[in-house]
C-alpha cells in the first residue's frame, strides 16, 4: 500500500519546519505528502446562501495560495505535494483521507511556550489525538531533518503497547542503524516484576529486525534518569501509546513529556 503523509497546516511559525521535516522523512520511504487546512471564516449572520459560498471560497482560494508559497519556498520542486482546504470540521476531514487506500502518517506542530499551551499543546490538537484513529507526529519547533537513530518506547502496564501500530509505524523507518529501547517509569517503590518481562519480551521480539534493548526508571528522580538516556538530540523518537484516561493524565504527567519534547528537540510518535 501506498505511503502518505499528512500534514495539517495552520500557516504559523512553525508550518515551515514542519514540512521540511516530513519531506526529508518522505523521500526516505516514498511517501507523498499531503497538505491540510481547515478554513475558518467569519460569515455575517444574516448572509444568503449566495454570498456564504461566495465568501467560504475566497477563503479557501487564499488558503491554497498561502500553501503553495509554502511548498515553492521551502522544499525542491521535485517534492511531491497535493493539497486539501475545506471549511468542513477538520475530524469529518481526517475521516475521510484515512478511509482511502494509504498508510498514513498525521504530522503536526507543537507550539507555544506558555505553561498552558505546554499542558494542552493547542485544543485543536488535543482533539486530533484523542478523536483520530491513527498514528500521529507530533513536532517540537525548529527541528527540520529527520532522524531515526534511536528510538524510545514508553511501556506501561494498565495499557499493553499496541504492537500493530507500532509495526505500522516502523514500516515508515529504515532499520539500519537503529536501535529501540523499550522503556517503563514505575512509581516509588513499585513492585516491576512484571513490567521488566514485557519489556525483555518486546526487546526480544523486535530484536530480529532491530537493535533493541531496555530500561526501568525507577524513584522519584525518574525523570533525571531518562534525562540521561533521551538527550533531546535530532536523532532521537519518543514514541508513547494512548490510553482510557484523558491524554493530558496519561502522557505529560506520567512520561513527562512537556520536558521531554517541548524543551528541547525530540519528535513525539503517538500510536493509537
Amino acid at each position: 500500500m501506498k505511503k502518505r503523509f499528512i500534514l495539517l497546516a495552520d500557516f504559523s511559525e512553525n508550518s515551515e519546519s514542519l514540512v521540511k521535516y516530513a519531506c526529508h522523512w518522505s523521500s526516505n520511504v516514498n511517501a507523498e505528502l499531503l497538505l491540510v487546512h481547515h478554513t475558518e471564516v467569519l460569515l455575517p449572520a444574516f448572509a444568503d446562501d449566495i454570498s456564504r459560498e461566495s465568501l467560504v471560497k475566497l477563503a479557501n482560494n487564499e488558503a491554497v495560495k498561502k500553501m503553495k508559497q509554502l511548498i515553492t519556498t521551502t522544499l525542491p520542486t521535485s517534492a511531491r505535494v497535493s493539497y486539501s482546504v475545506s471549511d468542513t470540521h477538520l475530524q469529518s476531514t481526517l475521516r475521510k483521507l484515512l478511509a482511502e487506500q494509504y498508510d498514513n502518517l498525521i504530522f503536526m506542530g507543537l507550539k507555544g511556550t506558555g505553561l498552558l499551551k505546554k499542558i494542552f499543546m493547542g485544543s485543536v490538537a488535543i482533539q486530533v489525538i484523542e478523536k483520530t484513529n491513527n498514528i500521529i507526529v507530533a513536532m517540537p519547533k525548529e527541528i527540520t531533518r529527520f532522524s531515526h537513530e534511536k528510538i524510545f518506547v514508553a511501556v506501561t502496564e494498565k495499557h499493553p503497547l499496541n504492537i500493530l501500530a507500532l509495526n505500522k509505524f516502523l514500516s515508515f523507518i529504515d532499520k539500519d542503524k537503529t536501535t529501540i529501547t523499550f522503556f517503563h517509569l514505575s512509581k516509588p517503590s513499585e513492585k516491576t516484576k512484571s513490567i521488566e518481562k514485557q519489556l525483555k519480551d518486546l526487546a526480544k521480539l523486535f530484536a530480529v529486525r532491530y537493535s533493541t534493548s531496555y530500561a526501568i526508571y525507577e524513584g522519584s528522580s525518574s525523570f533525571n534518569d531518562i534525562k540521561k538516556v533521551i538527550n533531546n538530540t535530532i536523532d532521537e523518537l519518543l514514541v508513547v501509546q494512548k490510553g482510557s484516561r484523558h491524554l493530558t493524565d496519561q502522557l505529560f504527567r506520567k512520561f513527562m513529556i512537556n520536558e521531554l519534547v517541548f524543551e528541547g528537540q525530540t519528535p513525539l510518535i503517538i500510536l493509537p
